[in-house]
C-alpha cells in the first residue's frame, strides 16, 4: 500500500480518471478538493496533444472544479519542450490543433511547409489526404517525423476515434521512416513533469486508468503507481501484462479516504 498522506507529488491521468467525455467520475471533486487541502504538488497529464492547458482548466471548470492552469501538462507541451531542447530555433510543418500548435509557437519553433526540419503530427481534424501527402513529401526530403504521443485511439461519445499513432502510421509505411513519439509512456514526459512539481520519483505517485501507458510510464520514472478502474484497464487485462500497479483502486476518491484511514 501507498502512503499517501506523506506523498508529496501527483501525476494523474485525466481522461478515465477525472472524467469520461465531459462527465465528471465520481470522487474527483473529492480527490482535487484533497489535493488542494493538503497543499500537495499535482500535475494533471493528458496524452491529447488538442487542448491547451488554458481549454484543459476551462473544461474543468465547466464541471464544477477550479484548478489553475499551471497544473495541467500535454503531450503538445512535452514535444515543444523536446524540440526546444534538440533543435533550437527549428521548424516544424504540423498537423494539429491549437494545443499542439501554440505550444510549438511558444517553444520559439516556426511553421514550415517548404523545408521543415521536422513534421509533427497531433490529433486534429485538419487531417486528411492532402496534408497527409504533404508530410510524406518532407520526410522523403529529409524533415524528421514527430508524433505528439503513441496512443493509436482515444474514448469519444460514438465510441473510439483514431488517436496520434494511427493518424502518423500512413506516414511511416509510405516512407519506411519510424517517428518518435514523445507524450505517455516516452519516460521524458514523466521526467518533465516531476521537474515541474520539483519532486523526485521517489516521493512522487502516478495515476491513471490504462496499463499500457500511464502506469508503465510512471513505473519506468521510479514512481509508484495507482491504476483506477473507472476507465480502460480492468481487473482482468491487467493480468496479462508482465508488470503490476503497486495499488488498483476503484477511482481517485478512495485516495482521500485511504490517507485519512492511514
Amino acid at each position: 500500500m501507498i502512503d499517501f498522506q506523506n506523498t508529496r507529488g501527483f501525476i494523474c491521468d485525466m481522461d478515465g480518471v477525472l472524467y469520461h467525455g465531459n462527465r465528471l467520475l465520481p470522487g474527483a471533486g473529492e480527490f482535487i478538493s484533497w489535493l488542494q487541502r493538503e497543499q500537495k504538488e499535482f500535475l494533471f497529464l493528458t496524452n491529447n496533444s488538442g487542448s491547451t492547458p488554458r481549454e484543459l482548466q476551462q473544461k474543468l471548470a465547466r464541471m464544477g472544479l477550479e484548478v489553475s492552469q499551471e497544473h495541467f501538462y500535454t503531450s503538445a507541451l512535452a514535444t515543444a519542450a523536446f524540440l526546444k531542447e534538440q533543435a533550437p530555433g527549428c521548424s516544424a510543418y504540423v498537423i494539429g490543433e491549437a494545443g499542439l500548435l501554440n505550444a510549438l509557437y511558444d517553444a520559439g519553433i516556426t511553421m514550415n511547409d517548404v523545408n521543415p526540419d521536422y513534421v509533427v503530427i497531433g490529433e486534429g481534424r485538419a487531417y486528411s489526404l492532402d496534408t497527409l501527402t504533404k508530410a510524406v513529401n518532407l520526410v522523403m526530403k529529409g524533415a524528421r517525423l514527430i508524433g505528439a504521443n503513441s496512443d493509436v485511439s482515444g474514448p469519444i461519445d460514438q465510441g473510439i476515434a483514431p488517436a496520434c499513432r494511427a493518424l502518423t502510421a500512413p506516414v511511416e509505411i509510405a516512407t519506411g521512416k519510424q517517428a518518435y513519439f514523445c507524450g505517455k509512456p516516452n519516460p521524458l514526459m514523466m521526467r518533465n513533469g516531476l521537474n515541474l512539481l520539483n519532486c523526485h520519483s521517489a516521493e512522487a505517485v502516478m495515476i491513471g486508468d490504462r496499463m499500457d501507458t500511464d502506469i508503465i510510464s510512471g513505473m519506468e520514472s521510479g514512481m509508484a503507481t495507482v491504476l483506477v478502474l473507472s476507465g480502460v484497464s480492468t481487473r482482468e487485462t491487467v493480468k496479462s501484462y508482465a508488470y503490476q500497479p503497486t495499488v488498483i483502486l476503484e477511482g481517485v476518491g478512495d485516495i482521500p479516504i485511504l490517507a485519512a484511514h492511514a
